[in-house]
């Protein structure tokens, strides 16, 4: 089966071809972040196709489109990319969407180092907004993050992890132009109307008993795979479970360890 990215790089070709990263500019965070995003061609074009679209997304869950937080979760073996919303002020999240993951590279398993056409497993966030990508627009993922670091190749780490439209690529998640139109808008509004962090959190599958059975089964014999593998399911369990993001922090091991609600 074919999963997917790891250096956010276009091929020309499937094989081995020229590759190019996604380019500047990126947009990092200011007060006024819609403001800056309209500067560019394609938020406007985006804005202007989808904001209706996304506008009755959130009014048909009972939800205010600009009162609103997310949070997204991926999955590698089902390649599905899961948009969920929350009010506010409120901590219960409701699926809104599920995008598809139209192209992969790499396997089931955490990225360690760089090049090897892994996508990162583990528990992120957007850290950079990029409305003139190579891939029409993307969203960069905090990869190394502090638990990447810890368990990875120590300087050979690699980075620029997106989420983005078109459909090829080494190591992120492309999701096509029409889609990262809305998913982009979406997350441009809920960082201007005060959501600093939007959490992503990257699995290899959905970990419900079958899921786990076939990683298991599958993958045997890397048990420092299992091993992380049972350290990301315990917050799988606890959204299933509570629909709240689970709060967590990184142990010395590299470790994610869940954090009790207070």
């Amino acid at each position: 089966m074919k999963l997917f990215c790891s250096l956010c790089v276009y091929a020309l070709r499937i094989r081995r071809t020229t590759l190019f990263l996604i380019m500047i500019p990126m947009v990092l965070y200011s007060d006024d972040f819609l403001s800056q995003q309209r500067n560019y061609t394609r938020f406007r074009s985006s804005e202007t196709e989808k904001l209706k679209t996304v506008e009755k997304l959130f009014s048909d869950k009972g939800l205010s489109f600009t009162q609103s937080k997310i949070f997204l979760r991926a999955f590698k073996r089902e390649a599905q990319l899961e948009l969920w919303a929350a009010k506010r002020d409120s901590d219960d999240f409701v699926l809104l969407k599920t995008y598809q993951i139209c192209q992969s590279s790499g396997d089931l398993g955490p990225k360690r180092m760089q090049g090897d056409y892994q996508v990162p497993e583990g528990l992120y966030i957007i850290d950079r907004f990029n409305p003139s990508s190579n891939f029409y627009l993307s969203l960069g993922i905090n990869y190394p993050n502090k638990s990447d670091r810890i368990l990875g190749v120590a300087g050979k780490l690699g980075g620029d992890i997106f989420i983005h439209g078109s459909c090829v690529t080494i190591g992120c998640l492309p999701i096509e132009d029409e889609y990262i139109k809305e998913l982009y808008l979406i997350c441009a509004y809920a960082r201007n109307y005060g959501q600093k962090m939007i959490e992503v959190h990257i699995f290899p599958a959905r970990m419900n008993e079958e899921g786990m059975k076939f990683l298991r089964n599958r993958y045997n014999v890397y048990r420092e795979t299992i091993g992380f593998w049972e350290n990301l399911k315990q917050f799988y369990d606890y959204f299933e479970k509570q629909h709240r993001v689970p709060v967590h922090s990184v142990a010395p091991d590299g470790k994610y360890v869940l954090k009790s609600p207070d």
